[in-house]
């Protein structure tokens, strides 16, 4: 048995102590703790010294801000080259640093008390992130050159407030083709959105010329990199990148023949007394019209005008009320390419074209014209049945040719051949007319190079698909889908459903005058850079072909060149005294009447007659008989042609007597300023009163190609409203 072991016995060791467990977890920690210090340390030394240069540019982005530098606006010119239809002209802004007003918040009020508004305007502006948060904030547009002296003069008052330069544009032409040329405002969302090269506050042309040619007018901003702190102040700047100035636009204009057309407009729209329109008894006087002068030879827009129109210098404005958009009212639509109108008897350019081509008639043909005339098989009194009698002359109680019945402008014999071809479509096909007619693009884009030609949405020649597409989609307002004798003698002779532009009427008639090719309509001529030179050049383009024969195409010449200059000619009177041996001219008119209203005037005309250089297509609304109202317009236009020729698109300018051709491309048409300034507008919704702003009439300096500066410097659509359908 083993003894039992005392109390002593089992407390007392019998063998030599482990190390305590602290001890070895000690040693852990610290193992873990060099680890960690280790890794901090590779951490540190790739921090510093693989990595630096990734982070250095981190740092330096925190300290330094691109802020763009918008470049000077291209100019448009007119065919020479020289006469500036959009300018620029530089203006003194008065600004206000946002730092400043925080650490001197007294200035606001200062500022506010001496330009008579109030410190919430002032506040807003500084707080409108439309404007760079590292530039001083216009306050006042285009100052008057009293307050910038004054506040050169008592620059300690207010601290912050600096003069800076600006540009707004300018229109020596003033309302003359205002629609045509456009206008410049501030960027909106939807713009900025499909423009990821612009910022908030930018300018873009917003219509017009302006618009259409923005990507060349604009140039190339500039880039200011400015150091800034970490409150975000700016401290100083690392240099510059210089804007491009904006390219400019020639165009096929000639700014004579655009002024003397606008005028003849205006003043004929303003003479006329007015008509009683029939089915209200109350008299209706002109609303409105447009001019478009091309060269039939290329589709070149010589002159395009509307009526009403407007200064464009109240885009200049910081701040545009409603009540002023309201008083502008249709002024803003270009009737010209947005204006919808019956054609009437213009209209049978298609129709006669259309007998022609399909031998339903000859040069020879002949009709007998008593004036009168009833739908064959209709009865007289039944129900739809209706006498039909000529509008603008007389019956001749003759027989008459093709040329004669254009000359005199005979509407029975348009009405039988509306009639002959729907009742015969078997042997002339159902549409011959439409066929022309779009042939000569009727109720189709032109193409022309400006925004809003809205032709493909509206216009339309009546057709049996027209009506029977009407009828199913709208069957009470259209309740009878069907086409009969009556449509087609309603359209043969450009009433019923047709609606068309004027530019399509230019066109048509164009494509008639030299001899079948279309060709789309081009405002502009070619595009100049900064330094002179030709960036790129419009050549016409054509856009279909109208075929006839030689016979043909002379029995309807001769009948157009007899409207205007052979007795009984429907022009005839309105052309006495014309110097035809310098221009010989064809023409017609058009009386445009639908459902009782006052008649929509139109007159075409071209010259010379052989070889054509010139064709202008005049209509308004409300006008009355073409002969009384719209050729009287296209006369003055002719009469300017005649002692003002057109003369050739000048893109480079020429050198200069005793220089080469080298320095003078950059002296005339594109060459000299490269301000880098960049025009400052107050954002929409404030409401601040402008200030005092003019805009030259006069042709701007050429030493600085149109960009007009002040004579001192101080320190520091809805659619056109379309006529009688």
């Amino acid at each position: 048995m083993r003894p039992r072991r005392s109390l002593v016995d089992r407390v007392t060791p019998t063998s030599e102590p482990s190390a305590p467990r602290t001890i070895v977890r000690l040693r852990v920690v610290g193992l873990l703790v060099a680890a960690l210090f280790a890794l901090m340390f590779v951490r540190l030394w790739y921090l510093q010294v693989l990595d630096s240069s990734a982070y250095s540019q981190t740092v330096a982005a925190n300290q330094v801000r691109d802020v763009q530098v918008a470049p000077p606006r291209g100019l448009i010119f007119d065919r020479s080259g020289s006469n500036v239809l959009a300018g620029d002209q530089v203006t003194r802004n008065i600004t206000l640093s946002r730092v400043a007003a925080q650490q001197h918040p007294e200035v606001v009020s200062r500022l506010a008390a001496f330009l008579d508004t109030t410190t919430k305007q002032i506040n807003d502006d500084l707080a409108n992130n439309q404007f760079s948060l590292y530039e001083p904030v216009p306050i006042v547009p285009n100052a008057s050159l009293s307050d910038v002296l004054y506040i050169g003069e008592h620059a300690a008052v207010f601290p912050g407030v600096s003069i800076t330069a600006g540009t707004q544009r300018t229109h020596p032409y003033g309302a003359t083709g205002a629609q045509t040329l456009g206008y410049v405002r501030q960027i909106n969302g939807a713009e900025l959105a499909a423009h990821s090269t612009y910022q908030l506050g930018d300018q873009y042309g917003q219509a017009g010329l302006e618009n259409e040619y923005e990507k060349y007018l604009r140039g190339r901003p500039g880039v200011n990199r400015v150091e800034v702190n970490a409150g975000g102040q700016v401290v100083g700047s690392l240099g510059q990148t210089n804007p491009r100035a904006g390219d400019n636009v020639v165009t096929n204009i000639d700014a004579g023949l655009q002024q003397t057309l606008q005028t003849s407009l205006d003043n004929k729209i303003a003479s006329l007394q007015g008509t009683v329109d029939q089915s209200t008894g109350k008299a209706e006087h002109p609303t409105g019209g447009a001019v478009i002068a091309l060269d039939p030879q290329t589709g070149a827009v010589l002159a395009l005008v509307s009526s009403p129109s407007y200064d464009p210098s109240i885009w200049n404005n910081p701040v545009i009320t409603q009540g002023q958009l309201n008083a502008l009212g249709t002024a803003q639509d270009n009737k010209a390419i947005d204006g919808f109108y019956t054609p009437g008897s213009t209209f049978k350019l298609a129709t006669a074209t259309a007998a022609l081509q399909t031998g339903f008639l000859t040069p020879s043909s002949s009709y007998h014209d008593t004036g009168s005339f009833v739908i064959p098989g209709c009865t007289v009194g039944a129900p739809g049945c209706v006498t039909l009698h000529d509008n603008d002359q007389p019956a001749s109680g003759t027989f008459i040719n093709i040329t004669q019945a254009l000359t005199v402008s005979s509407d029975t014999f348009f009405y039988n051949i509306g009639a002959q071809l729907w009742d015969n479509r078997n042997q002339y096909g159902k549409q011959p007319v439409q066929t022309v007619a779009g042939e000569y693009g009727y109720g189709q884009k032109t193409g022309i190079d400006l925004p809003g030609e809205d032709a493909g949405d509206y216009a339309r020649v009546d057709s049996p698909t027209v009506v029977a597409k009407e009828h199913a989609q709208y069957p009470k307002a259209y309740p009878d889908g069907g086409w009969f004798t009556g449509n087609n003698v309603q359209m043969a002779f450009g009433q019923g459903g047709t609606v068309i532009t004027p530019i399509e009427q230019a066109v048509a008639y164009a494509t008639f005058a030299n001899g079948g090719t279309r060709y789309k309509p081009q405002v502009a001529a070619g595009i100049v850079g900064p330094s002179g030179k030709v960036v790129k050049t419009l050549a016409p383009a054509v856009a279909g072909h109208v075929v006839m024969s030689a016979a043909d195409r002379q029995a309807m010449l001769g009948g157009f060149e007899g409207a205007v200059n052979a007795p009984g000619g429907t022009a005839t009177s309105s052309f006495t005294g014309f110097p035809f041996s310098k221009l010989s001219l064809a023409g017609k008119t058009g009386t445009a009447s639908s459902l009782e209203q006052v008649p929509t005037s139109w007159f075409v005309g071209w010259g010379p007659v052989v070889n054509p250089q010139y064709l202008i297509v005049v209509v308004i609304e409300k006008g009355g008989y073409g002969a009384s109202a719209a050729a009287p317009v296209a006369r003055d236009g002719f009469q300017y042609l005649v002692t003002n020729p057109v003369t050739p698109v000048v893109l480079a300018p020429a050198p200069p007597a005793g220089a080469s051709s080298t320095s003078s491309s950059s002296s005339t048409v594109a060459g000299g300023s490269t301000t880098s300034s960049s025009s400052t507008t107050r954002p929409a919704g404030t409401n601040k009163p402008s200030a005092t702003s003019t805009t030259a009439r006069a042709a701007p300096r050429p030493s600085v190609r149109g960009r007009q500066e002040p004579e001192a410097m101080g320190p520091g659509s809805p659619r056109g409203a379309p006529g009688p359908l």
